[in-house]
């Protein structure tokens, strides 16, 4: 049972950059693109630090200011959260 969270974050993890990547790969293509909806669903749910590492590592929309600044901010917000969900409960 206590590895339920990081099996969950693994899958996100994995899922995040399954959709990341095919989003790279459609844009090539001039294919339907991956909603940032999507990606951004994806992020709150977990992976959020496979997304950015990601998206840097592939060159996909690091000209968005959208996604290089919200990522970051996601990020913070989940770290607090589980800081707070250690120390405080």
């Amino acid at each position: 049972m206590e590895k339920l969270p990081y099996l969950y974050f693994l899958c996100i993890s994995f899922f995040t950059v399954v959709f990341t990547c095919a989003d790279k790969i459609f844009a090539k293509k001039s294919k339907r693109r991956v909603p940032e909806k999507t990606l951004f669903v994806l992020a709150f749910l977990g992976g959020s630090m496979a997304e950015y590492f990601t998206m840097v590592l592939i060159r996909h929309k690091t000209k968005h200011k959208r996604f290089m600044i919200g990522l970051p901010i996601i990020m913070l917000l989940q770290l607090s959260i589980i800081i707070y969900a250690i120390f405080v409960l």
